[in-house]
């Protein structure tokens, strides 16, 4: 729902996706009739991460704790270097959130830092982990264009560092605000109109839920196949014939 509602809203084709909320991180590409999961984190997923950590520095719940984080941040002067955790295309976060959650009490009495200064550095830090897996995915699939799904995506300085990114890439960032990030029934409805205008039904006494159900686990029957997403198993050009 969130791929294919940010595809509609941005009109973007083919894109290497970058799925950022509170429950889920993954790098996503379409290959073989179903999104393929390139990378993901190992541990807790990128909105818990801002989540807990504002809760740990006493920011408020309203409207969201990762908001304030971002609008905090955006005061935050002073870099504070933080565990940077990037496993091949893989990305961590428990370890940099214990970190940051144990040491930040302490610098901001002892006036090391602001809590704006925190925030500013935990954001940086998180960003620059998904910026590096997720062009590393547009190089391994030979893609130009990121499109950015999820509730972590309305975050405005993530936008910046992917767009930065990408534009060295000759590439473009498509990017929605909040209207279309966060969870709502109509991503929902538009999964559920291109699976249904393909013919596929499923009958209401079968219809359910599964919070673990895998975005790789589903055949995308409404796109046409692609190649698969490991180059190595595209397809050899003919040699060229003799001469």
């Amino acid at each position: 729902g969130h791929i294919e509602m940010g595809r509609v809203a941005t009109r973007v084709s083919d894109p290497v996706v970058l799925y950022v909320s509170g429950g889920n991180t993954q790098v996503i590409a379409f290959a073989g009739n179903r999104y393929r999961v390139l990378g993901e984190t190992i541990d807790i997923a990128v909105g818990n991460c801002l989540d807990r950590f504002a809760r740990a520095i006493g920011l408020s719940n309203d409207p969201s704790p990762g908001y304030n984080v971002e609008q905090l941040a955006k005061q935050g002067t002073k870099f504070v270097e933080l565990p940077y955790v990037v496993k091949g295309m893989d990305v961590s976060f428990s370890g940099l959130l214990t970190n940051v959650e144990q040491r930040a009490k302490t610098m901001i009495a002892h006036g090391e830092c602001t809590a704006a200064d925190l925030c500013m550095s935990l954001q940086a830090t998180i960003f620059a982990m998904l910026v590096e897996v997720t062009e590393r995915a547009m190089a391994h699939c030979a893609r130009s264009d990121v499109l950015l799904v999820g509730g972590v995506a309305c975050n405005e300085r993530l936008q910046e560092m992917m767009r930065r990114m990408a534009t060295d890439r000759n590439g473009l960032v498509c990017a929605m605000d909040h209207r279309y990030c966060i969870d709502n029934g109509a991503m929902i409805a538009q999964a559920g109109i291109f699976a249904f205008q393909h013919g596929y039904v499923t009958p209401l006494d079968r219809a359910d839920c599964s919070q673990r159900f895998r975005t790789d686990a589903v055949d995308i029957i409404w796109r046409r196949p692609s190649l698969p997403a490991d180059s190595s198993l595209r397809e050899t050009p003919p040699p060229p014939p003799p001469r």
